[in-house]
């Protein structure tokens, strides 16, 4: 996806934004609130709004939202990820992973609850962990980047796109550095690293959106890199430096290649969070 410009940004923020919060947007500016989530989009657009006022409130839906779902405090959810003491994947993806996933994972928000609900297969037990672990650590990461000032949240999942940041839209990707990429190689040429990234995708996922990786490496030890995650604090302060300094622009253009050899060129972006 090439830069857009500032009125496809704003079309596409509005698009961000299910019907019932478009009708209550289109009711602040004194719009007709009937009709198709086009017809509002059309309306709203026709009247060239502030975008900041937009950006105001995709933020204030998106905190009403995190509101909703907390079913646990920010700090009671880290101690019980605090309790995981190894990360060893026991099965494969696929069926597994859909029931496990809509089951266990996205339901249960304590690690005794899990481990007490999960009667299964020794590997099995171990895949709902991880999954359940990267799960929660993930949600608390993407909740604290849009927390950032620069960063603008979305409440519908469109294109792709989790966040909007320098005025792009993004698909967040919170990951490990992939098993046997060198390490040197991630550190001095990130852009080589997120070509990698989109190329070795699964061809179920596949998607060519501009995608900001966020991306967990412990130099010694690699294969401890996951325990990064829950290291809030640290991984916070990184998080908060990268977007204070950082900027979108052609330069973040990156070309690669489907298993077709079809060429794409999305937007990407990589944070590294190293220790």
């Amino acid at each position: 996806m090439p830069l857009l410009s500032q009125e496809e940004v704003l079309e596409l923020k509005l698009n961000c934004i299910p019907q019932k919060q478009l009708q209550i947007l289109a009711a602040k500016f004194s719009l007709n609130i009937q009709g198709s989530v086009n017809d509002l989009i059309k309306r709203l657009l026709e009247i060239n709004p502030d975008e900041r006022y937009i950006d105001q409130f995709l933020g204030e839906e998106y905190a009403k939202r995190v509101e909703e779902k907390r079913c646990i405090s920010d700090e009671d959810l880290k101690n019980e990820l605090s309790k995981v003491s190894e990360f060893s994947w026991g099965a494969v993806q696929g069926q597994l992973d859909r029931r496990i996933q809509s089951k266990y994972i996205r339901k249960i928000a304590t690690f005794e609850g899990l481990v007490g609900n999960t009667q299964l297969h020794n590997d099995f037990t171990n895949y709902v962990i991880c999954a359940w672990f990267n799960h929660w650590t993930t949600t608390l990461i993407e909740q604290h980047i849009c927390s950032h000032d620069r960063v603008i949240p979305t409440i519908k999942h469109k294109k792709g796109v989790d966040i909007f940041f320098d005025g792009q839209p993004f698909d967040l990707k919170t990951t490990n550095l992939p098993r046997n990429y060198d390490v040197s190689s991630a550190l001095e040429n990130p852009s080589d690293l997120a070509v990698w990234m989109y190329e070795e995708q699964g061809e179920q996922r596949f998607g060519a959106d501009n995608r900001l990786f966020v991306i967990m490496l412990d130099k010694k030890n690699p294969e401890m890199s996951w325990e990064l995650k829950r290291e809030f604090d640290f991984v916070f302060e990184i998080i908060d430096d990268f977007f204070d300094k950082e900027s979108v622009s052609s330069n973040d253009e990156i070309t690669f290649y489907s298993k077709e050899k079809k060429p794409f060129h999305p937007i990407s972006k990589i944070m590294m969070v190293t220790r």
